[in-house]
């Protein structure tokens, strides 16, 4: 069984192992051609969610909630991290 501890430390280790996976590529390979602004938002987003998550594990006590409010946050990041990158919405900001 996992301490609160060491579920803060997964929590926050998560976005660095999926940080390192673009790094990686980006080092080996010419397909993958991140720029440092990428990673800032890319570690921006994924830092975030970490954060909003764990502050939603300690602050809410039901589990239903607690569930449905990250399956939430979760959506956000996908939507967000969509529209950055291909521009689902059309908006200004989009990454295509």
């Amino acid at each position: 069984m996992m301490t609160q501890k060491q579920k803060t430390i997964a929590i926050y280790a998560l976005p660095l192992a999926l940080l390192s996976i673009p790094l990686v590529g980006n080092l080996f390979s010419k397909e993958v051609n991140w720029s440092g602004a990428d990673f800032l938002i890319a570690g921006a987003l994924l830092f975030t969610t970490a954060f909003l998550i764990n502050m939603v594990r300690n602050k809410i006590k039901k589990q239903s909630q607690r569930m449905m409010i990250c399956i939430l946050i979760l959506l956000a990041l996908v939507l967000i991290w969509g529209e950055l990158a291909v521009g689902i919405f059309g908006s200004p900001f989009a990454g295509s």
